[in-house]
């Protein structure tokens, strides 16, 4: 088992900044100052912006919740992100993701999809995460379903959760208590 580096910080250590920073989070939609959020608080300023932007893009994206949902997965299962993973896999499915999709996925699988926009969003998240790009079919086909604001949407949540794995897996943060949903071990995948 790994030792997480960066485990949290006692309330009572925090600095005023951190004490803002984890306030603002607490205050917000996620409602308590949730894993990912825990390591960054060392840098309590980028801590306020990651959250900040984290928070447009998992409540208020044009996307929607269900296809930001399927982003995270797509990305966290590329990063073998287990705290991202054990906290989405459940949400994903409660927004209508078959769990058949969210099964395929966390074993490296190419899901079965009978949603088009489920299908397109994640072939566009594998694009950009496995070639640093995407490729002009599939970029014509997010604009049309989704508008130019929903592809740059989705581009965000695959470049913020994939900050948030990096993060995570640097410091070796581990997944909530009693998780019950984790990814296989696998290496990060390559489309």
């Amino acid at each position: 088992m790994k030792i997480d580096r960066l485990p949290p910080i006692a309330p009572t250590q925090w600095t005023p900044a951190q004490r803002d920073c984890a306030q603002e989070i607490i205050d917000g939609p996620r409602k308590a100052l949730v894993e990912p959020f825990i390591p960054m608080l060392r840098s309590p300023e980028l801590c306020t912006h990651a959250q900040r932007l984290g928070e447009y893009l998992r409540y208020r994206s044009v996307i929607g919740l269900q296809l930001s949902e399927l982003a995270i997965l797509v990305t966290a299962r590329y990063w073998s992100q287990q705290v991202e993973w054990s906290i989405h896999a459940p949400i994903a499915i409660r927004e209508g993701i078959p769990e058949s999709v969210v099964t395929a996925i966390a074993n490296g699988h190419d899901p079965a999809f009978e949603d088009q926009n489920q299908a397109l969003v994640w072939t566009f998240s594998r694009q950009i995460l496995a070639h640093q790009s995407v490729d002009g079919s599939t970029w014509s086909r997010a604009v049309d379903a989704f508008g130019e604001q929903g592809a740059v949407d989705l581009l965000g949540v695959v470049g913020y959760y994939t900050m948030l794995s990096i993060m995570m897996n640097g410091s070796q943060t581990p997944p909530p208590a009693g998780s019950a949903m984790r990814l296989p071990a696998l290496g990060p995948l390559a489309e």
